[in-house]
């Protein structure tokens, strides 16, 4: 059951500016092709990684089944590297939204600057 205090609530803001101005800022613009200029590369690096191993374990099977130690093959090391991998992208993930955060306040206060 949901606590009613809990309940969110919306708040009506009233703005002066218009979204095309927003879009028409050259900090928005920054932000935008900065965001641009991480997730794609971000995103392309992970879909290749990720699909590395089901076509591996396809196509280079020799390559999956050669032993690192003991009862340990190259096709478990590479499985848990998938972890280590997606770990790696959120940290850098993290750390390049935090300055995408400060990038949008310098939005924000170009925009509310320029409308006053």
């Amino acid at each position: 059951m949901v606590d009613p205090k809990m309940r969110s609530v919306e708040k009506r803001v009233e703005v002066s500016y218009s979204w095309e101005e927003v879009a028409s800022s050259p900090a928005f613009r920054r932000l935008i092709e900065g965001k641009k200029r991480f997730l794609v590369p971000a995103v392309v690096f992970f879909l290749l990684y990720y699909f590395l191993l089901p076509s591996f374990a396809g196509w280079a099977k020799s390559l999956m089944a050669v032993k690192v130690s003991g009862a340990i093959n190259f096709g478990y090391v590479f499985a848990l590297s998938q972890f280590v991998m997606v770990w790696g992208l959120a940290w850098l993930y993290v750390r390049k939204a935090n300055h995408f955060d400060r990038m949008a306040e310098e939005v924000a206060q170009e925009v509310k600057g320029g409308g006053e």
